[in-house]
């Protein structure tokens, strides 16, 4: 478990970095990942809510972290991060659907994404998510615009 935890802050800090260059100071975004994607805060998200990795040739080239469903079939969709190098492979998309399928009976997702992340805005309308929501938020002393979408399931 200790090499995995590694390999996913691995990715975890390289598609942050790729995401947001230009977007948040990289000393904001490594404040962050410190906190958020420290061993204890993986271990406990890896416990208490729904984790799934992807691999590649047996190395962790992704992931994904949904929450615990609410009682009216609601899961939040808390983190979906890929290596740069497999971005465009579908691997995201297989992760997204494995996660929903083992979940089960999932009716609706909710995510947030800042708004200059258009490749992962771009991400959830082809999956059909819709808008519901924007707001602005300051993150460690950043401000940003977040964008939040539902996808409503059958």
């Amino acid at each position: 478990m200790e090499a995995d935890i590694e390999s996913v802050q691995h990715v975890v800090m390289e598609s942050w970095n790729d995401t947001y260059e230009g977007v948040i100071p990289l000393d904001i975004q490594m404040q962050f990942l410190r906190e958020a994607y420290s061993k204890d805060s993986l271990v406990y998200r890896i416990l208490h809510s729904h984790f799934f990795v992807a691999e590649l040739a047996g190395e962790i080239v992704g992931f994904a972290n949904f929450s615990l469903m609410e009682s009216d079939g609601q899961v939040e969709l808390g983190a979906l991060y890929l290596l740069p190098s497999v971005k465009g492979q579908g691997i995201g998309t297989l992760l997204f659907k494995t996660g929903l399928k083992r979940i089960g009976r999932v009716k609706k997702v909710l995510v947030h994404v800042e708004k200059q992340n258009d490749h992962a805005l771009q991400f959830y309308k082809k999956k059909g998510f819709i808008y519901m929501n924007e707001f602005g938020e300051i993150f460690y002393g950043h401000p940003l615009q977040t964008i939040q979408l539902m996808l409503y399931l059958n």
